[in-house]
């Protein structure tokens, strides 16, 4: 038996680096194809290309590690089905579960590395990463601009002729394009013969100083008819410096998101302290309006309240025990507390459901931190089963079957993770939705291939329309 398992395991182990190593160069790609506009026309080196992919690639282990057991899974059991090696096996009284038991410990240890990375090494990458982004332009401010193209830096567009220096700091033959605050077009261009761009890692400023230009700026006369006549201001410089918000240097759609949204950053022990906190948080501000609401609606000191006489009850209208002027007085203030109180009410509704939204955000994380193990073990019991199934290994219909069950996985992931962000269910309801959808699966192909029986019985889908065709058509005897 030990034959056997060794002989299970080095299978599985090569089709499964091999899956591995292969999806995650396409992952790769497509990050590489994500953050292209960060990368391309900006003369990195090649040490910080490879700083920047290897901050990004731990990220890509939750998806690809379920994938690439899933796929090894049909692939190794499938060529074992198709050689008829299972034949030979169950001939000798080794069940399915009994070859699968060596793996199963395999996939118990990998399960275990993989909370262990997800708990520790993808925080860091993610941070690292991060922080990298957002501090590219300052360890190497010469990689916001790149030689003899315009670049969009914030509210300019910079080309030049040619970079030199030991930074790529020293700039020739300078162009600069300030963009209009009202959004139509550039009314000022500066041109310098050279320049030098100066920053430090303590700021977030970028300066570009310019020496020997000029500066042109178009006029927007007061009079319509004089508009034609395009008249412009000229002036020159020795020395012109302008100063450039290093945040702009990186715009990407989900870099501001990336960045506040820390909960990616953090262990499990990180996150139970921070959603502990988030949590006594949103009860002290529910708390605080709470009694600031009841202070806000309260009757001041200086109002007269009559009081109720022993035995006399109040009458239905309670303002008849007012004059004129306090019964005015009071509706002023009834009304406009209601009005206050609504503002408010409003105001906090809105406040804590951006603080509930968050905490659904740290509560998914700490989930995810678990779903990638439960999701090793559940590619493994649909993978092997279906494999054995099927009966066919290779590269043709498992990869078929793989991609649709794993499409399947991850769109109701996202869309469960989506829909309890926005409160739509619980965070632990909307982390485990996929996982729960797919267990059922896993179940029934590991009993279908244990008890031999294909994956779609079709007399039991052809017996009913068998039945009417022989009905419409009798035989004639």
């Amino acid at each position: 038996m030990k034959i056997l398992d060794k002989y299970l395991l080095k299978t599985f182990l090569t089709t499964f680096t091999t899956v591995f190593v292969i999806l995650f160069f396409i992952f790769i790609l497509q990050t590489v194809w994500l953050f292209i506009s960060e990368l391309a026309g900006k003369d990195l080196d090649l040490v910080l290309i490879i700083k920047f992919l290897a901050f990004s690639m731990p990220r890509i282990v939750p998806l690809v590690l379920p994938l690439s057991i899933l796929l090894a899974s049909i692939m190794t059991f499938g060529n074992l089905a198709e050689n008829y090696e299972f034949a030979a096996m169950k001939s000798s009284g080794i069940s399915l579960q009994r070859a699968m038991r060596s793996l199963t410990v395999f996939i118990i240890l990998l399960s275990i590395v993989a909370f262990f990375f997800a708990n520790n090494v993808i925080p860091y990458a993610e941070y690292k990463f991060i922080n990298f982004r957002k501090n590219i332009a300052q360890v190497k401010p010469a990689l916001a601009i790149a030689e003899g193209q315009f670049n969009d830096v914030g509210f300019y567009n910079i080309k030049v002729n040619k970079k030199s220096g030991a930074e790529g700091n020293i700039l020739t033959g300078i162009t600069i394009h300030k963009k209009s605050n009202i959004g139509d077009g550039s009314k000022t261009v500066i041109k310098a013969k050279d320049g030098e761009l100066i920053s430090s890692e303590q700021s977030s400023v970028l300066q570009l100083v310019l020496n020997n230009g000029y500066y042109y700026e178009d006029l927007v006369p007061k009079k319509y008819e004089d508009r034609s006549k395009m008249p412009f201001v000229k002036s020159s410089f020795e020395k012109h410096i302008i100063n450039i918000d290093l945040s702009e240097l990186n715009r990407v759609d989900i870099a501001d998101e990336s960045v506040a949204n820390t909960n990616t950053m953090l262990t499990v022990s990180e996150l139970n302290y921070t959603l502990d906190s988030l949590n006594k948080n949103i009860k002290t501000d529910i708390i605080s309006f709470s009694e600031n609401s009841n202070v806000r609606i309260g009757i001041p000191a200086n109002t007269k309240i009559i009081k109720k006489e022993k035995n006399k009850p109040f009458p239905d209208d309670i303002l008849t025990l007012y004059t004129d002027q306090q019964k005015s007085d009071i509706l002023k203030m009834a009304s406009s507390n209601i009005s206050s109180v609504s503002y408010s009410i409003d105001s906090i509704k809105n406040e804590l459901e951006n603080k509930q939204k968050n905490i659904n955000k740290h509560i998914l994380a700490l989930y995810d931190k678990f779903v990638i193990v439960y999701a090793c073990f559940l590619m493994f019991f649909i993978g092997a089963p279906l494999g054995a199934i099927i009966r066919k290994g290779g590269l043709g219909l498992p990869i078929v079957f793989a991609m649709l069950i794993f499409i399947t996985f991850h769109f109701i992931n996202t869309f469960g993770k989506r829909l309890a962000q926005e409160n739509g269910m619980t965070p632990f309801l909307g982390a485990w939705l996929s996982s729960f959808i797919l267990t059922p699966l896993a179940i029934l192909l590991t009993y279908r291939a244990t008890n031999d029986i294909g994956l779609i019985n079709m007399d039991v889908i052809l017996a009913p329309f068998q039945k009417i065709i022989k009905k419409i058509f009798p035989s004639q005897n």
